[in-house]
């Protein structure tokens, strides 16, 4: 039972109003209220019964001495006085998987073994799983014996043909499997009755039309018993003829729940089963024997008489429940082998019918041999686990551990395919009992691969008492002179007594004169309003969360009114009784939150609060403000801070630095606040802890800003300006500008220079020369020198 309470009045005058329940899973041992110790071990593997006659406290009921094991200790009872009765395992028989290379041939079917153990026996307590390990191994040159049941209507004529030689050629090709082979051979049409066949006389004779010869209909008959001769089935087969019948589907089911159930004419032996049913036309089932009249259902039993069924005229077709029944029983594997055109409808049957597989049979049989040898293939390379009825007490699981190391568990966990000769698998059987049955006989269950003969057998016992059952005294007079058995340190009253000790009738539970006792300090209240009064004593009632108790001899005390810490009843650290926490050894305090383990404050150095605190309840105080931590070793405003945490604030805040790589593992131990500006940065006046401010630089040489600190809670904080102070680069676009202006502008400049000094130095020469000319009108050789100076040519 799951409840939720979210708040419940404390009926008390305990300090706490009002008491808050969170979800609890209800305890089963307390849930079932047992009267006695046998009752208390059913209700689930967890429970146990102490059978201490002073466990109970006043108020308690008998019911208060089933809980779970350690509910029970922690309450006060003996280890050593708890009834709490195991369940076990006991293998029987357990005869080895049978190897081949060990064992040499010629080893008759008896004595090979292909599934272990063979017996197991089984003690089981109510809620307690007890398992065992069933191996399984394909034998090499296992026996086999295949039946070919035939459908002989008209349209499977040019079958026949080819089935006549199937007995030889299917020896030789089973002779690569097994050794030891057995084939038989079997026959049916319909049963004899219109309107499935014609009854007239003459149609009686010959079904056929025409000039076709065929035989009489019949329902079914078994030509030959399984044999190691393969000419004598050729020779058989070759003597039959075809016949006919009027419908469509045929009366097959009849013929193989004959085959089933007729072992001794069919001659199986408890070996490999392999029945070949060979047809080209559907089937009839349980109620189609009503269009002829017949509604008895089909009962099941063999009735051949002269290897001919007598009885299709009587019972109704077996349903296929009934056939799957039949055939699982008597371990019969059935081989479909049917025209293309009804595949798809016995694929469906195939599906119904466990250890079964379909066949496509071409349109004269041609291919039957190949289809036997593939569909025994297929079926034998696959196991599958099937056991008998169980009473609803008892549950079975299964996990197969096959080939390749694949598991399955539930309904998978029955089987294992592709497993070849020799392979070996193995399977976890796990049987659970919910309580006792009302048989006290030992329960037997059988478990088996299907197609198997093979088998385990597994006896079920029941713990439905406690071994202190035994020692019970009858009417024993510490019952109240002898008003109930005395067992298990309580006693079971018996019809008509109640109270702890069978000391009241049940019809003066309530009498005035009883009541009075139950009122504390002659109060109005009854038992505290928390319990009733029987027989002049309080017996508490029990509360909607079964962990909860109310005590005393007036129910004036529980065990869920205590001081909490952490939500917790008592610190979770102690229990509570009468209203008052009673402390685990190392903690202390009215809620048991105080730890006096001083481990916890152990500071790197093996100091107690590294030398500068004390422990309190566990928890360092320190006592210099700088220090803090919970050992008293951090200490946030102290310089080497800064420089400590440098590389873990550039990781986190920018991806980079040495730890960027390992950050996350690495640098995970604080809790890191971006800010947009500098004033948002905390300020050492803005906390009511110790701010350390740090300017560390990063991997791309710019400047960060951020403080430290550790709060009062103990959490390290960090807050760090977003963007890094980068110092600002030399713009190269005006540098190179400017220097190309430069070059350009001093260019012109020596131009402009150049061209003035020669303005100069021209108009000086033209001067001189003008000067000069003035002068050759006085001074002809003056004038003719002068041109020889300017035109040395002339």
């Amino acid at each position: 039972m799951k409840f939720l309470s979210l708040c419940s009045a404390a009926p008390s005058d305990s300090d706490h109003s009002s008491l808050f329940v969170f979800h609890l899973e209800g305890n089963e041992c307390i849930n079932k209220n047992a009267k006695h110790c046998g009752e208390c071990i059913q209700t689930g593997a967890k429970c146990g019964w102490c059978t201490d006659p002073d466990f109970l406290k006043q108020g308690e009921t008998v019911s208060s001495r089933c809980d779970e094991l350690q509910s029970l200790i922690k309450r006060g009872c003996n280890k050593t006085l708890i009834e709490n009765p195991l369940g076990k395992r006991k293998i029987l028989k357990n005869k080895s998987v049978t190897d081949r290379s060990k064992a040499g041939g010629n080893l008759r079917p008896e004595d090979i073994t292909q599934v272990q153990p063979q017996k197991v026996s089984l003690t089981l307590r109510s809620g307690e799983p007890q398992s065992f390990e069933l191996k399984f191994k394909r034998a090499e040159d296992y026996p086999i014996d295949l039946y070919y049941l035939m459908d002989l209507s008209f349209s499977m004529k040019d079958d026949l043909e080819n089935v006549k030689n199937l007995g030889t050629s299917l020896m030789y090709e089973m002779s690569k499997i097994t050794s030891d082979f057995k084939i038989g051979f079997g026959s049916f049409v319909e049963k004899t009755v219109m309107p499935y066949i014609s009854t007239t006389p003459a149609k009686l004779l010959n079904p056929c039309t025409g000039d076709q010869n065929c035989t009489s209909p019949f329902s079914y008959k078994n030509v030959l018993p399984l044999t190691d001769k393969g000419s004598t089935f050729n020779r058989l087969v070759g003597e039959q003829q075809i016949s006919g019948n009027l419908d469509s589907p045929e009366g097959g089911f009849d013929a193989i729940m004959q085959v089933a159930v007729c072992g001794e004419q069919i001659g199986w032996r408890n070996v490999t089963r392999l029945l070949v049913f060979s047809t080209d036309a559907g089937f009839h089932f349980a109620g189609d024997g009503k269009l002829g009249g017949i509604v008895l259902p089909n009962d099941g039993k063999c009735h051949l008489e002269n290897n001919v069924y007598t009885m299709s005229h009587y019972y109704d077709y077996p349903s296929i429940a009934h056939l799957v029944q039949k055939l699982s029983d008597n371990n019969i594997q059935t081989i479909f082998a049917v025209t293309e055109e009804f595949q798809p409808v016995y694929q469906e049957l195939k599906n119904l019918i466990p250890k079964s597989a379909v066949g496509t049979l071409s349109a004269n049989s041609s291919n039957v041999i190949n289809l036997i040898i593939d569909a025994y293939n297929a079926l034998s390379s696959e196991v599958i686990l099937e056991n008998t009825k169980v009473s609803n007490n008892v549950t079975i699981e299964y996990t197969s551990h096959c080939k390749n190391g694949v598991i399955h568990k539930g309904e998978n966990g029955r089987k294992c395919s592709n497993i070849s000769i020799g392979d070996e698998v193995h399977f976890n059987i796990s049987v659970t009992s919910k309580g006792c049955p009302n048989k006290t006989n030992p329960e037997i269950i059988k478990i088996k691969p299907l197609g198997f003969t093979e088998e385990v057998e597994i006896i079920l016992h029941f713990i439905c008492e406690c071994d202190c059952h035994s020692e019970a005294i009858n009417n024993s007079q510490v019952c109240s002179n002898g008003n109930g058995t005395y067992e298990c340190g309580a006693c079971r009253c018996k019809d008509g007594r109640v109270g702890r000790e069978c000391e009241c009738s049940s019809n003066e539970v309530s009498t005035e004169d009883m009541d009075r006792t139950c009122r504390k300090d002659n109060g109005t209240d009854i038992c505290s309003n928390n319990g009733e009064c029987v027989c002049g004593t309080c017996e508490c009632k029990p509360r909607e969360n079964p962990e909860e108790r109310y005590s005393g001899q007036f129910c004036e005390c529980d065990n869920f009114n205590c001081d909490r810490s952490g939500n917790k009843l008592c610190g979770g650290h102690g229990r509570c009784e009468c209203r008052k926490c009673i402390c685990d050894p190392m903690w202390n305090g009215t809620a048991c939150d105080c730890s006096l383990d001083e481990s916890t404050c152990l500071a790197s150095n093996k100091q107690i609060c590294n030398g500068r605190g004390r422990c309190d309840c566990g928890i360092c105080k320190c006592d210099d403000p700088k220090f803090q931590g919970p050992t008293c070793e951090t200490c946030p405003t102290c310089p080497s801070v800064c420089a400590e945490h440098k590389e873990c604030v550039e990781c986190r805040a920018f991806g980079t630095g040495v730890k960027k790589e390992t950050c996350q593992k690495e640098c995970s131990d604080f809790t890191m606040h971006k800010v947009p500006t500098k004033d948002k940065i905390p300020q050492p006046t803005d906390k009511s802890y110790p701010v350390m401010h740090c300017k560390e630089r990063d991997a791309n040489d710019c400047w960060f800003y951020y403080t430290y600190a550790v709060t009062n809670s103990t959490e390290k904080v960090v807050y760090v300006l977003d963007e890094p102070d980068c110092p600002t680069g030399p713009d190269i676009i005006p540098i190179v500008a400017g220097v190309v202006a430069g070059i350009v502008l001093i260019g012109l400049a020596l131009l402009l220079i150049w061209k003035l000094l020669m303005i100069i130095h021209d108009r000086r020469e033209f001067a001189k020369f003008e000067k000069e000319k003035m002068n050759a009108k006085w001074d002809t050789v003056g004038v003719w020198k002068s041109c020889r100076h300017f035109w040395p040519a002339f």
